[in-house]
Order: C-alpha cells, then sequence, then structure tokens
C-alpha cells in the first residue's frame, strides 16, 4: 500500500480526478459532480498522508484543523461564486471569437492551466514583494505544519486577487463557463498536492510540475530564503523568473515553516483575517532582515 501510494497518489489525482473533471465539464453534466470528486480528493489525500506521511507529526491537529476546514469552506465557497459571473463577465468583453473553441475540450483546459498560471505566480511573487500584499499572504504562510489543508488556507481577499488576476485574461479570450469549472477542479487537487503530506515521487517532473517536493522550499520561514517556487501548476514560468530552487538532500520539520519575523501570527480564523488590517500585519523592514542563522537551509540551489 505505501508503494501504490509513494508512485499512484500523483497519477490518481492528476489524471484519473481531474480527468473525470474534465469529462464531466466536457459533457455538460451537473456540477454536483464535480463537488463530489472535491470531495473525493480531500478524502484521498487525508488517506494518503495516513499510509505515508513525509512527516507523521504533521498528521496531528494543532488547534488548527477546525480552522482550515473554515478557511476551505470560505475560499471554495468564493471560487464557486466568481464562477457564476463568468458567463456574464464574458458576454461583455470587448472581443468576439478569441477563444480557440475549436481545440479539443482538454486542450482548452490545459492552454487555460498555463494562462492562469501566469497571472497567479504574478501575483504570487508580487506578495513577496509589496507590503501590502504580504500583510494579506502572511495567513498562508503562518502554517507550521504542511499538510493537504494547507493550500486551502489563504485570505479570502488574497485568493480572490489571484483568481482574478489569473482569470481575467481567460475571460477577456472568451472561455467557455465549462473550462472555468475543469480549471477550478484541477486548482483545488493541486492545492491538495502541493502541500500535502506524503512521501510521494514523479521522477524527473519534480522539476516542472508545482508539487510538493519543491513547493516545501517555498514555506522556509526566512526572509529571501523561501521567495521560490511560486507557482501553482507548473515551475515552468519559476525557471524563466529564476526563482526556481530545490535541494534533494534538504529535510523539513515544523521548525522550518512558518515565519521567522512572525512566530505568534493569530492562530483563529477571525484573528487571521483581521490581522493585515492591524499595525502588528505590516511587513516592515525589520522583518526581512530575520535571516535563515543555520547553513543547511540556505543551501538550497537556484
Amino acid at each position: 500500500m505505501r508503494k501504490l501510494v509513494r508512485y499512484g497518489y500523483v497519477p490518481f489525482m492528476l489524471l484519473a480526478v481531474n480527468g473525470a473533471g474534465v469529462a464531466i465539464a466536457a459533457a455538460g453534466a451537473s456540477k454536483l459532480w464535480l463537488v463530489g470528486l472535491v470531495l473525493l480528493a480531500i478524502a484521498v489525500s487525508f488517506a494518503a498522508e495516513r499510509v505515508l506521511p513525509y512527516r507523521q507529526e504533521w498528521n496531528a491537529a494543532r488547534g488548527d484543523d477546525r480552522r482550515d476546514a473554515v478557511h476551505a469552506a470560505v475560499n471554495e465557497s468564493l471560487t464557486i461564486a466568481s464562477l457564476a459571473v463568468v458567463p456574464v463577465l464574458t458576454a461583455i468583453t470587448p472581443f468576439d471569437g478569441i477563444w480557440p473553441g475549436e481545440w479539443p475540450f482538454v486542450v482548452q483546459v490545459l492552454a487555460a492551466i498555463l494562462v492562469a498560471d501566469l497571472g497567479i505566480t504574478l501575483v504570487h511573487l508580487a506578495s513577496h514583494k509589496i507590503p501590502a500584499l504580504w500583510r494579506l499572504h502572511a495567513v498562508h504562510h503562518s502554517v507550521k505544519r504542511a499538510y493537504g489543508f494547507n493550500g486551502l488556507m489563504k485570505h479570502p481577499l488574497h485568493q480572490t486577487l489571484e483568481t482574478a488576476v489569473g482569470f481575467a485574461p481567460l475571460i477577456l479570450l472568451g472561455m467557455p463557463t465549462t473550462v472555468a469549472y475543469a480549471v477550478a477542479l484541477c486548482a483545488v487537487v493541486q492545492l491538495l498536492l502541493q502541500h500535502s503530506n506524503v512521501d510521494y515521487r514523479v521522477g524527473p517532473l519534480r522539476v516542472v510540475l508545482a508539487l510538493n517536493q519543491a513547493h516545501r522550499f517555498h514555506h522556509l520561514k526566512w526572509a529571501g530564503v523561501g521567495d521560490v517556487n511560486f507557482g501553482l501548476f507548473t515551475l515552468l514560468w519559476d525557471h524563466l523568473f529564476r526563482t526556481y530552487s530545490y535541494d534533494p538532500q534538504r529535510q523539513f520539520t515544523s521548525d522550518d515553516l512558518g515565519m521567522a519575523a512572525k512566530p505568534n501570527y493569530p492562530d483563529a480564523y477571525l484573528a487571521q483575517l483581521a490581522e493585515p488590517f492591524r499595525s502588528s500585519g505590516a511587513c516592515t523592514s525589520d522583518d526581512l532582515d530575520v535571516k535563515v542563522p543555520t547553513e543547511p537551509a540556505a543551501s538550497t540551489s537556484h
């Protein structure tokens, strides 16, 4: 079972779950089937984390399980709500007939993912450089353990910004709602995989796909060191922007995660929503001066 999870978990999620979602969207079937696939993906993620955890201790809740469930419920509700307005926005776009609707549906979805990935990567990168955006993004970096639900733990305003920038070019091109629903499902699956506490392997694809082996480096708590591997779906843009980093010898514990400059970031859901608007939620020059204290954490190669 452990070997099955190690080598079969990612293909199942990317090919079976996403593939089923693409087929459902292409057929115009009830969107409740997509909700069912999301629940299946979450269940499989949690099961895989129990069978083959990267860190056994990361499976234990630290008073964060209910909070993270609320984050996930709120943010996914916002995603559904935003998808509901896609037809309206597409209808008023000034460009007609640009979307390549004659392409096979799965190719349309893959193309949309690449475009959205660029927009989301740019927002993510900017959120590590611009203090006003970091205030919102810091919620996501306050985690002290890496597991599937971490990917859905975001300040709703930051998620809204990422979604808006990622989807705006697609809407201007006239993306059909069916494609938008398929991309949204793929994003949920990707977030689960990217933050998963599963010791899986994907071979050389680890340098292309934005999965947990590379994304753990993004959650290193020291300023500058964690400013790497920003992609959601792929690492292609990170290679282009020279923000890719990976060290196969690096091991991670809870001591490496979080924010060195803000070790006491609020834990409660409502407090996390409010923190970006408090003086304590600022990103100051003092925060940026908290550097990695040990050699191993600095050994990542760009």
